[in-house]
């Protein structure tokens, strides 16, 4: 299914002590990147109401966490329903902000509703327990929320990462502040009055839009007690800093530069099919795209597969679009610089046509480099796009060689039909 691009502007406000509230700060635009036009606006809050809207979210914590995870497990599953009743709509305008495609968007979605159900099943676990030390001694420890707690999501997943933590965060009885990527505010708004109409009391979930000013003022908020994180290394490694120098928790998760390691006996179509549609899918804008092919030996039947799948590819239907122009000049920057380096372009994603109607948008079509050095920007610089780089591998050896030297740690897999050979790139 195609995306339907919202035909009027939306307006994105913060929810604070479970109200849309107007920002004070002034409001920033929302650029759809289909075709780099406004779909969206957002308003910016001030540190004033984020502190009004941590402080209410503390006191609501209270009286939630005393509620019984059965009937906050009644909430999840009105919002679960409500979710599925809406599913085509939400990854419709997820899909016109971030720029995936419907299926895609939609796919996330679904991925968070699985995390949801799980979460409904935690009423399910044991939550505390009762052990006898001694005669007339016993140990009793119980769970407990921790209060409340926050989440810093990134533009890719707008949907999808959330429901990573939202479902878990409000089963076990706390309160939950979010602070989406200010690419994708307009998802928050539809998941939020999902949670409304699901019947959360107000206050137990807080939309805050904004940049380093808001991420500031929730980490450093005494009621905010966890944080989690999802976006690039350098912002991780500072959230991560200035959480846990404040004594709280923080889960903070990076940049990846994954690799897939090709040997010559592994299956034709599979391998063809499978990283293909591993660095072009979400347009190459996960962390858990495979960027680097360890070529083993020879496999050029294989990579011929990988450019015929990959320039297949319909823009638009089949891949997505990047999230901004800044971010498409810099990918084009880096084809130059690599090209300028030696390597060779197989495939150039420059050139592809752009959907009619869509030609302002930011697109980049499937890109495939060969004769890549290890250590070079192409090899392990993070670049967040539809590009594949190749290094050429004498043997299986040079290859994990080359993959356990690289300072990222996401995924690494590999394509053949041994499974001793699969077992040894394992180990």
């Amino acid at each position: 299914m195609q995306t339907v691009l919202p035909k009027e502007v939306l307006t994105c406000h913060n929810m604070i002590c479970g109200e849309w509230v107007q920002g004070e700060l002034g409001s920033f635009d929302v650029i759809s990147p289909y075709h780099a036009q406004k779909i969206g606006v957002a308003t910016l809050p001030s540190k004033n109401q984020i502190d009004q809207a941590l402080e209410f979210a503390h006191k609501a914590q209270k009286n939630w966490g005393k509620t019984p995870i059965k009937e906050r497990s009644q909430v999840l599953y009105n919002f679960r329903n409500i979710l599925i009743r809406d599913l085509d709509s939400i990854a419709h305008l997820k899909s016109a902000e971030c720029g995936k495609t419907f299926g895609e968007a939609r796919a996330g979605l679904m991925k968070g509703l699985e995390v949801l159900e799980f979460a409904l099943s935690l009423q399910n676990l044991d939550l505390g327990g009762k052990l006898e030390g001694a005669r007339g001694v016993s140990c009793e420890y119980r769970r407990e929320p921790l209060g409340v707690v926050a989440n810093i999501t990134p533009f890719n997943f707008p949907g999808m990462v959330p429901m990573w933590t939202i479902p878990i965060c409000l089963a076990l009885g706390n309160a939950y502040v979010w602070k989406p990527s200010d690419k994708t505010p307009l998802t928050a708004l539809k998941i939020a009055n999902a949670l409304v109409e699901a019947g959360l009391p107000r206050g137990l979930f807080t939309v805050l839009h904004g940049g380093i000013e808001s991420v500031h003022a929730i980490i450093d908020h005494p009621q905010v007690k966890a944080i989690g994180f999802v976006g690039s290394t350098k912002v991780a490694q500072a959230v991560y800093q200035r959480g846990t120098h404040l004594g709280k928790r923080v889960l903070a998760l990076g940049g990846a530069k994954n690799h897939i390691v090709l040997l010559p006996d592994a299956n034709l179509e599979l391998s063809g099919l499978g990283i293909s549609d591993s660095f072009t899918g979400c347009a190459g804008q996960r962390c858990m795209a495979a960027s680097v092919l360890l070529a083993v030996g020879n496999v050029e039947p294989h990579i011929q597969k990988i450019i015929e799948r990959a320039s297949s590819l319909k823009l638009g239907s089949e891949m997505g679009a990047l999230i901004t122009q800044t971010q498409k000049d810099f990918l084009i920057g880096a084809i130059e610089r690599i090209e300028k380096a030696g390597a060779k372009i197989l495939l150039d994603g420059r050139r592809l046509q752009v959907p009619q109607g869509y030609e302002n948008g930011y697109w980049l079509g499937p890109t495939i480099i060969d004769q890549v050095f290890p250590g070079s920007e192409a090899a392990s610089v993070e670049l967040f796009g539809p590009i594949l780089s190749i290094v050429r591998c004498k043997d299986l050896s040079e290859a994990m060689k080359i993959e356990n030297s690289v300072e990222y740690g996401n995924a690494c897999s590999v394509f053949t039909s041994s499974g001793a050979l699969a077992d040894r790139v394992v180990r």
